[in-house]
């Protein structure tokens, strides 16, 4: 999210298809992205420290398939980082109201974690949740492009790792196309506000110090558009809505440095190379702790989560009556209230 502090045979395949229309404008640059990924995970004890955001977003994702009452023979976790999400499944009591029920895992004969950092995806590949489900690791060569056959997966998840895709609507069609009929994605990634409070201590340190400003956070989709798109790509029942997570750090340092270590550092084309001068740096705390300090002498930093949900196109889903076929005026009924 923010800069790093230091410098630190014959048959035909049919694969998901990427959606059609005009160039994509790039935001991202996944090179850096993927080497950000990969430094972070090579400290695999700091970077397992900092896994409390992804871990605590992962369990909050499996926890909406409690509402679902199926089986998934296989299912896709796209952009799957250090596998949280398998983490997650492999929960005990994982229902608040029902200590006595199983590890969500019980729904799902098969997981395929797939992440474009090879040394983060296969990280923590000797751990005891590796055991508890039927688990396969698949590296991509393109965070954006999905090499599944269509129509291959029961379910798709993803948490956290949206947000850094250049062409989303892209990414959502292809989701889409490997989903069989009547089947669900679900996703939370970072939008809308994210660390405001990082943006703009920063951008005014920025402006006292140097008189200019450069992207030190990256730009995140907006809540209001996520439903759009998911539409717009071809899923039904949607479900989308936004939770904010506030996490409380000791000074400004300390959250770039969790940041840096969760692969979440700056990753927008164009911005300044570099490290952030210290100068830059040390107003930016102050102005940070005067703006949106606690009284206790730590700061605040606020993740806005955009979870979404959607399934693809069955022909036993609920539709919609034909526009003017109702035998009601709504009109009526709340005049006579």
């Amino acid at each position: 999210m923010a800069d790093e502090i230091g410098p630190s045979g014959n048959s035909r395949r049919c694969y998901a298809f990427q959606a059609s229309g005009g160039p994509v404008f790039q935001v991202f640059n996944q090179r850096t992205k993927w080497l950000q990924k990969e430094r972070a995970a090579s400290n695999a004890k700091q970077s397992r420290q900092a896994d409390y955001l992804k871990d605590e977003i992962a369990t909050r994702v499996c926890e909406r398939l409690l509402d679902i009452q199926r089986h998934f023979p296989r299912v896709l976790d796209l952009g799957a980082n250090s596998c949280n999400i398998a983490r997650a499944l492999t929960n005990e009591s994982p229902d608040p109201s029902d200590p006595s029920a199983p590890p969500l895992s019980n729904k799902i004969s098969e997981l395929v974690a797939a992440e474009s950092s090879e040394s983060l995806l296969y990280r923590d590949a000797d751990q005891a949740f590796n055991s508890q489900l039927a688990i396969s690791r698949h590296v991509l060569t393109d965070e954006e492009t999905i090499p599944f056959d269509a129509g291959s997966f029961d379910m798709v998840l993803s948490s956290m790792s949206m947000h850094w895709v250049n062409d989303l609507p892209g990414v959502l069609a292809q989701i889409n196309s490997v989903l069989k009929s009547d089947c669900p994605f679900i996703g939370a990634m970072l939008g809308g506000d994210t660390l405001f409070e990082l943006r703009t201590s920063l951008q005014l340190a920025e402006q006292e110090r140097k008189g200019g400003l450069s992207p030190h956070v990256s730009p995140l989709a907006d809540v209001k558009d996520v439903g759009g798109l998911l539409q717009r790509v071809g899923f039904k029942m949607l479900t989308v809505d936004v939770e904010d997570i506030i996490v409380d750090y000791p000074n400004m340092f300390a959250l770039m440095e969790d940041l840096q270590a969760m692969g979440e550092s700056n990753a927008i084309l164009g911005r300044e190379m570099g490290p952030i001068s210290r100068d830059v740096l040390v107003a930016g705390d102050a102005i940070y702790r005067q703006l949106h300090g606690n009284e206790d002498g730590t700061i605040p930093a606020t993740f806005r989560i955009i979870h979404m949900i959607g399934w693809s196109e069955g022909a036993d889903q609920p539709k919609p009556l034909p526009r003017g076929s109702g035998q009601v005026n709504l009109k009526e009924i709340l005049e006579t209230k």
